[in-house]
């Protein structure tokens, strides 16, 4: 069984905001105050003063004009976050029945809670993981993640096929949704049309099932392009 990392003792507030910070520094390269305010649904004003706090104990930078980055430190602690979540994940969906569009709320519960002796467990459990049921990238025990880059389904080119490999978990109703055009991480399909202009993207599934993906939900799901077609 791989061995646990040793785990300083944070507050769930801290773990939440150097999540955060980790998941708007993989966006757009810094996290700035009123990006983390929305993703915490939290005032500004608080923002700042964990902020300091988080500064003062060396797990982030503030750099002026760019926003807030995570020290090695704090890039260590976020990704540990993240694989407590996505293991977590993993094994309610794998072991206990959950589905993928009910499954973070719970996750996000229970990653405060358990030790890391216990997601170590479950790893091992599921065969140690590389992804999590939404295809993002589980980091190993030693802090390490896959740093694989997708496109969005718009920038799939037409007349390609195109592999669904990562969607965001936090949309309960939009992984239903996806889930029932057959969409699941993994998945193939070809673009048949894309429209200009923002407009929506016509993909095959199953080789002859054809389905109208919004600009906005086609934007949100990270693909491959593929080489090869492999769709007749």
């Amino acid at each position: 069984m791989p061995n646990s990392v040793d785990r300083p003792s944070l507050s769930r507030s801290i773990e939440d905001y150097l999540k955060v910070i980790y998941k708007l520094e993989l966006e757009s390269g810094s996290a700035q105050t009123s990006a983390i305010a929305d993703a915490l649904a939290i005032a500004p004003p608080s923002v700042s003063g964990m902020v300091k706090r988080l500064a003062d104990a060396e797990l982030v930078t503030h750099v002026p004009y760019r926003g807030v980055e995570l020290t090695e430190a704090g890039r260590r602690q976020a990704l540990r976050m993240l694989r407590r979540h996505r293991i977590l994940e993993s094994y309610l969906i794998g072991h206990l029945g959950y589905d993928w569009d009910d499954v973070d709320r719970e996750a996000e519960r229970l990653e405060h809670a358990v030790s890391d002796d216990l997601v170590e467990r479950m790893a091992v459990k599921l065969g140690n993981p590389t992804h999590d049921p939404h295809g993002a990238p589980i980091p190993s025990a030693a802090g390490t993640i896959d740093p694989t880059r997708y496109l969005p389904m718009t920038e799939i080119e037409v007349g390609h096929a195109g592999r669904f490999r990562m969607i965001g978990d936090a949309d309960p109703e939009r992984l239903r949704f996806i889930a029932s055009l057959g969409l699941r991480p993994g998945a193939e399909f070809r673009v048949l049309d894309r429209q200009p202009f923002n407009g929506p993207v016509t993909i095959e599934l199953d080789g002859d099932r054809k389905e109208v993906i919004g600009f906005a939900l086609a934007s949100s799901l990270q693909c491959e392009q593929l080489e090869e077609p492999t769709l007749p």
